[in-house]
């Protein structure tokens, strides 16, 4: 009976997220164009683009569905969500060609453990259709690990089956272990970014060596009272815009790429909408300035996750 009831929770879900993206109307930047970054292997990317963090299944197809309907052109996927066939669902089901959708996924730590690495891109790029991704991460820090496992990664650049390649979750010395090494650059450091957990020392000095910082769990994933925030609040009401809005935009003027997710599509549009106003440099302040190094969860510290 649960199960049941838990199915036709989900299916309703999806059928409501189907339902709302048919609405949807958004701008997707700037005079018509999503606002790009260029990477330093010459590649130029959306600077906002849409998480898929827990969404599985046929909310995860009609959710990736919506957004790039919308107008997002990134989507951000891992071997861990175990969502990648769910996601290309979506890509496909939205009538957008394959070229004009990045897509980014990450090897699992478990993988590596493992020494299964290659199996598991070849298991990605299967999930994806068979075509190739756009940029592979190594999603967490593995010890002993990250040399072998990007020496892999290496290869599939070669052979064509993967355009660019990045790290997640990794501190400045991370970096540097894979720079000492790497004979094709990372181009990419995705880390979690919010207003309680700026990261200004990680970000700094990730831009220093070269790589796209991208911020994962930029609103606070909902757990720690961001979007609830009081002086964020004060700034939402002054532009007219929610308080979701205002924290991307905080992340795009600080050259930040972004990746809010949602399975709301009121919500989904609603965090494209922030190419049409700019927060102060005070306004900035205030925001980095509620900084309480404050992980949405304790556990994701680079140094010690025990997954």
């Amino acid at each position: 009976m649960k199960i049941h009831m838990f199915k036709s929770a989900i299916l309703a879900l999806a059928a409501a997220v189907l339902a709302g993206c048919a609405s949807i109307t958004t701008r997707q930047g700037d005079n018509g164009k999503m606002m790009q970054v260029k990477l330093t292997n010459g590649m130029t990317v959306p600077q906002l683009g849409f998480g898929t963090w827990t969404l599985k299944g046929d909310v995860a197809k009609e959710s990736v569905k919506c957004a790039i309907q919308a107008g997002y052109r990134l989507i951000d996927s891992a071997q861990g969500y175990g969502n990648e066939a769910d996601v290309w669902a979506g890509v496909v089901a939205s009538g957008i060609p394959r070229n004009e959708v990045f897509i980014t996924t990450k090897i699992a730590p478990d993988v590596m453990r493992e020494g299964t690495v290659r199996a598991s891109i070849d298991a990605s790029l299967a999930a994806f259709g068979g075509t190739y991704i756009d940029l592979l991460l190594i999603h967490w820090p593995v010890k002993g690990k990250l040399e072998e496992t990007w020496r892999i990664m290496e290869e599939y650049v070669r052979n064509g089956k993967v355009r660019a390649i990045g790290l997640s979750n990794c501190n400045p010395h991370h970096i540097d272990e894979i720079l000492a090494v790497a004979t094709i650059r990372p181009v990419v450091n995705q880390i979690e970014i919010h207003p309680y957990m700026t990261q200004q020392e990680v970000a700094g000095a990730t831009f220093a060596k070269g790589l796209q910082v991208e911020s994962w769990g930029p609103l606070g994933q909902g757990k720690n009272g961001v979007l609830a925030d009081l002086e964020i609040a004060k700034i939402a009401a002054a532009h007219g815009k929610s308080a979701a809005q205002v924290i991307i935009r905080w992340h795009l003027q600080r050259g930040l790429m972004v990746i809010p997710r949602s399975s709301n599509p009121a919500h989904i549009a609603e965090n494209l909408q922030v190419f049409d106003f700019e927060l102060t440099p005070r306004e900035m302040q205030v925001i980095s300035g509620l900084n309480r190094n404050e992980r949405t969860f304790e556990k994701n510290d680079p140094e010690t996750f025990p997954w």
